[in-house]
């Protein structure tokens, strides 16, 4: 029996489908480059701070480290990486208060007046004078920004309806609060859980399910001393570098997150 000929698809529609095949050929990687994922440490300067910066020098990427003024004043060593990081033109030193809140959240924000008279504490030891300051606050993922608002509802509606006040007030200070899309998370002893190409996996399903509070950009959470030495922190973290690269996301500086103007 004779075989066949393959059927061939008409001039025209040959031409259209290679053309479609072009647009999405070129699409497919500006979508990618549109997402911006903004890198943020917090409670440095701790064991660890050291190998984030040296990587973030390394790689040439921005950064947010939200830092505590307690954390500074514990010796001249972390004096002098916060003076290194300010030092770094990709590098954007935030604030994270002076105590942690003493890791005793409610309490702490059941004082308005002394969460704004911590948070400016922190100002006064990290030198942070150019108006309005970023900052995290402790314990809380809230965001008060000039467009984007939002409370931490995992606290339970009661307690978020509670300390709104507080976010208010430390708004009005001349802070920028951020919170964060999502987490590279840490055991208690502060080795992280998952790998970093994990990691990047979970953060391309976030960008296509749209599961963050601004489009096409997150804020990832780090906390600096899940990158010491004895968790192979320099790698871990430029393999999160490199994997996020590869799928052609961009790196934001924070204060493009949310424009003022």
């Amino acid at each position: 029996m004779t075989a066949r000929p393959a059927p061939r698809l008409p001039v025209a529609a040959g031409a259209a489908l290679a053309v479609l095949l072009a647009v999405l050929l070129v699409i497919a990687p500006a979508r990618a480059a549109q997402r911006t994922v903004y890198l943020t440490f917090d409670d440095g300067p701790l064991d660890g701070t050291a190998n984030v910066l040296s990587v973030l020098e390394q790689e040439q990427v921005p950064a947010t480290l939200f830092m505590v003024g307690q954390h500074v004043l514990a010796s001249p060593e972390r004096k002098a990486l916060l003076a290194r990081a300010k030092a770094m033109p990709l590098v954007t030193v935030g604030n994270h208060s002076f105590s942690h809140a003493n890791n005793r959240y409610k309490a702490f924000y059941a004082d308005t007046e002394g969460v704004v008279a911590d948070m400016l504490k922190a100002n006064a030891v990290l030198g942070l004078t150019v108006k309005p300051v970023p900052a995290r606050l402790p314990g809380r993922d809230v965001f008060r920004l000039r467009y984007v608002s939002r409370n931490d509802l995992s606290v339970g509606e009661v307690q978020a309806a509670s300390e709104q006040v507080d976010f208010e007030f430390v708004a009005a200070s001349d802070f920028d609060v951020y919170g964060w899309d999502f987490e590279w998370f840490h055991d208690g002893t502060g080795k992280p859980v998952q790998k970093a190409e994990r990691l990047v996996d979970e953060i391309a399903r976030l960008f296509a399910y749209g599961h963050m509070l601004e489009k096409d950009k997150l804020i990832l959470l780090m906390h600096d001393q899940m990158f010491q030495d004895k968790f192979d922190g320099v790698a871990n973290l430029t393999a999160l570098i490199a994997g996020l690269r590869a799928r052609g996301y961009a790196f934001g500086h924070i204060a493009g997150y949310s424009p003022a103007d």
